[in-house]
């Protein structure tokens, strides 16, 4: 066995999905994230995909903090991450028992479930913020979800985005959130023997593409209307709910 995958299908679909990956960590567009899985699994199995994206995440959290460093809010954080570190546990003790797919068709269905809602029931300008517990319950499902395919942001937005940040709040605090989730990643993954040898080397060979998709994100994110950033998160959430509804319940069926 080779020591870097080298089927050119699967640079094909990875070198746009890590393009998306960088988007989604600047800010512009934080709902594409959840496509690069779902686009690698169609040259790959999606453990081997969600495994390969381990290391490039960590570069991409790191280009995220240090372009949003000065924007965090800690109490939000301080919050959130808790149940996402259980949210991560949950996954590891259950990765082996469950179908990856058919958890992407749930949280895609979840996804496109929330956006009609909002659509249906626009929130009002002087809504108050939803309850502790409901950040609580969906902050662990985005932890289970971004373990078992790297899909935390839909749970995760479905509370977040009723708290009206500042696009620039927003961003710095998914960005520390998703660094410390994905970090945890790192020994559960080597447990469950996912960061063999093949896979490390094929993240190293994309890593270069990286700071790509961040750098065009942060210069967008940077100059948009809040309104407008708001639109296209909701739009990259419901392209990424329809693709994930379709890996799980629909493709090969249809």
């Amino acid at each position: 066995m080779t020591i870097l995958v080298t089927d050119p299908f699967f640079y094909a679909v990875a070198i746009p999905a890590v393009f998306l990956l960088g988007l989604s960590k600047s800010g512009f567009g934080s709902g594409f994230g959840a496509l690069a899985v779902p686009m690698i699994a169609l040259a790959v199995p999606v453990p081997q995909a969600a495994a390969i994206l381990v290391p490039v995440l960590l570069v991409l959290d790191i280009l995220g903090l240090h372009a949003w460093r000065r924007h965090f809010d800690w109490g939000l954080i301080r919050f959130l991450l808790p149940f996402g570190l259980l949210g991560t546990a949950i996954g590891t003790l259950l990765f082996r028992s469950l179908d990856a797919r058919l958890v992407a068709g749930i949280v895609g269905a979840f996804t496109l479930a929330f956006l009609a809602q909002r659509l249906v029931f626009p929130p009002r300008a002087d809504a108050p913020p939803p309850p502790r517990w409901q950040g609580g319950l969906f902050t662990t499902l985005a932890g289970f979800t971004s373990f078992i395919a790297h899909a935390g942001g839909p749970p995760l937005n479905a509370y977040v985005l009723k708290l009206k940040l500042r696009p620039q709040t927003y961003t710095a605090s998914m960005a520390v959130f998703f660094f410390a989730i994905n970090v945890a990643k790192w020994g559960p993954y080597a447990w469950l023997g996912l960061l063999d040898l093949r896979n490390v080397t094929t993240s190293l060979a994309l890593l270069p593409l990286s700071p790509l998709g961040v750098y065009v994100g942060v210069r967008i994110a940077n100059r948009m209307d809040a309104t407008l950033f708001y639109r296209l998160i909701n739009l990259g959430m419901f392209l990424a709910g329809c693709k994930l509804v379709w890996d799980g319940f629909l493709a090969g069926r249809i």
